[in-house]
């Protein structure tokens, strides 16, 4: 796989001085999917596969850009990752990733895909998002910033930087599960100009069915932007994914629903419109109460 020299330097970029206008709205629609399917427990060459065959799916349903669950080349398997990270972690220049790069080249669609990660200069180990590009180049990785107990226990370390992605005038700011949680997180990309939130999720058939339920028309509706959720629909570790992945327009409603559909693929039209009309009038974001400031962001190109 290709890997551009910008691609480490732009997860330190800091925020521009120059303010974003939060009124601003692309010039036209694009489409984002979010896709689910059961995982093969450490295996990442099968996992890539099922990733490549639902790149192909989302580009035959016209979606410029396809985001895949957390962890999902590898399942939710903290302690052996982290036991054996020269394994079951990826690198930049992985060549387990090539089948899908190619994929993305073929179809001229992008894809971020959740994995773990060990930093090759810091040795640090993260739960990631890998952006490949319309090209099958690896333009950035976004690492979780807000990691649970059980993630610290086993070692992972949280992110330092937001990520926003730019794709045909949209900006596009990404989570990872736990991140969504936490209304700063999707307020940060917001104020970062993102008019919408893509989170790499795994919520559970527990409370996870909740927190679908709750978190993700909240963020839409607290940063009048697009939310795409992209969720396991199976085993995954200790965990059974409540799948669901889908799409919330600004105002909240539910506007694609893959269910428990596996493998699934949920299609979300984001409209300039929408945002527009979200974003008219008063707008919270223009003076927030709280000190939400975006703090430093990666920003990586899909065009």
């Amino acid at each position: 796989m290709s890997i551009p020299a910008a691609v480490t330097r732009a997860r330190t970029q800091a925020v521009p001085p120059t303010p974003v206008s939060l009124r601003d709205v692309p010039a036209a629609s694009i489409s984002v999917a979010a896709g689910q399917a059961g995982v093969a427990q450490l295996e990442v060459a099968t996992n890539v596969g099922t990733a490549a065959r639902l790149v192909r799916r989302a580009a035959d349903a016209g979606a410029a850009l396809l985001v895949l669950p957390e962890l999902f080349l590898t399942g939710y398997h903290l302690a052996r990752i982290s036991g054996q990270p020269q394994q079951h972690t990826l690198r930049p220049d992985d060549p387990r990733l090539d089948e899908l790069a190619a994929v993305c080249a073929q179809t001229r669609t992008s894809a971020v895909v959740g994995a773990p990660a060990t930093d090759p200069e810091r040795g640090t180990l993260h739960i990631s998002a890998f952006v490949i590009g319309p090209d099958g180049r690896l333009r950035g990785r976004y690492d979780k910033q807000h990691l649970d107990a059980a993630e610290l226990t086993a070692g992972f370390a949280p992110g330092a930087t937001g990520c926003t992605l730019t794709l045909g005038g949209w900006r596009l700011g990404l989570g990872i599960c736990w991140d969504s949680s936490f209304p700063e997180h999707a307020r940060a990309a917001a104020l970062d100009g993102c008019q919408a939130y893509l989170v790499l999720a795994l919520f559970d058939r527990g409370a996870g069915v909740r927190k679908r339920a709750l978190l993700c028309p909240a963020r839409a509706w607290d940063n009048a932007g697009y939310v795409v959720a992209a969720n396991h629909c199976g085993s995954t570790g200790p965990y059974e994914g409540c799948g669901g992945s889908g799409g919330w327009a600004p105002d909240g409603t539910l506007l694609a629903d893959a269910g428990q559909d596996d493998p699934g693929l949920a299609v979300v039209p984001l409209k300039p419109a929408a945002v527009a009309e979200a974003r008219r009038g008063d707008l919270t974001l223009d003076a927030p109460s709280l000190d939400a400031r975006p703090g430093p962001r990666a920003l990586v190109s899909l065009d």
